[in-house]
């Protein structure tokens, strides 16, 4: 596997950071995950867009332009010859002290592939007891500091579940540790807002946008989850993938009507825009 780190193309085997590295040391780093269609990455202005208001929340310097990093995501898909898969773009504080004081070098920039196993047409969920801090200085920003995803998806998992789901501290349905949650009440789709702490996820965003599909943003009680008609999420990678259950509550369709409604949006977008 080839990476690109800091403007060269290297083997991911002799590809190294400093082990000062603000983002090794205390996560001062943001990332984007893009999907791979066609030997094309996805939507690569929103997340390049994105990228820079996470940095830009961090406190970050100046990214690259964002010529240089187009050039990166191509250069790697080129490299390793990928049709269909992810890509990730990282950047991080660069070298530092140790401590939260952020270094005056340069950043670090790493881009790197790998395969993208299917997901499964449903999946199950859990709520976890960890609310969100929608009023947090980290609020809406994707950023490596992931340690709660990690210590939630763990938590998933050993209860035999895809994703963990957050609330927030107001009480009301939040996202998972990787996904955006869109819920079906009383024949309408439903999305917390970005002020409930979510990420604005790109997928989100685009299903917003979409005419044919009617969706609003509005707050929603975390325990309305279980109570949805059908309930799907959605992430670069997962695209629209149903909710089976919450908390071991099964839903009554997975997926129902309108979630094959927006799978179906998102793929035809796919497949006439790769940059929408």
């Amino acid at each position: 596997m080839i990476v690109y780190l800091n403007g060269e193309l290297v083997p991911a085997e002799r590809a190294a950071v400093s082990p000062f590295d603000h983002g090794v040391t205390v996560g001062d780093g943001v990332f984007e995950t893009l999907r791979v269609y066609r030997g094309t990455p996805f939507a690569v202005r929103r997340h390049l867009d994105r990228l820079r208001v996470s940095a830009r929340g961090l406190g970050m310097p100046p990214l690259p332009a964002e010529q240089e990093l187009r050039a990166a995501l191509t250069a790697v898909v080129d490299a390793n010859s990928l049709t269909e898969g992810r890509l990730r773009i990282t950047v991080t504080g660069g070298p530092s002290p140790l401590g939260s004081t952020r270094g005056d070098g340069d950043l670090t920039v790493v881009v790197a592939a790998g395969p993208l196993e299917p997901w499964p047409e449903a999946t199950e969920v859990i709520t976890v007891p960890w609310p969100r801090n929608e009023r947090g200085a980290l609020a809406g920003l994707k950023t490596t500091s992931y340690g709660e995803n990690v210590v939630a998806l763990a938590r998933a998992r050993e209860a035999g579940a895809g994703e963990a789901i957050f609330g927030n501290l107001a009480g009301n349905l939040c996202e998972g540790t990787g996904t955006n949650v869109f819920v079906a009440r009383a024949g309408r789709l439903v999305t917390p807002p970005l002020s409930s702490g979510c990420l604005p996820g790109i997928t989100r965003a685009l299903l917003l946008e979409l005419p044919e599909l009617d969706v609003v943003e509005q707050d929603v009680p975390l325990a309305a989850l279980a109570e949805a008609d059908e309930a799907f999420l959605t992430s670069s990678t997962r695209e629209v993938q149903a909710i089976a259950a919450v908390d071991g509550r099964r839903l009554p369709a997975a997926p129902g009507p309108l979630t094959r409604q927006a799978r179906d949006a998102f793929t035809a977008l796919v497949a006439r825009d790769l940059d929408p």
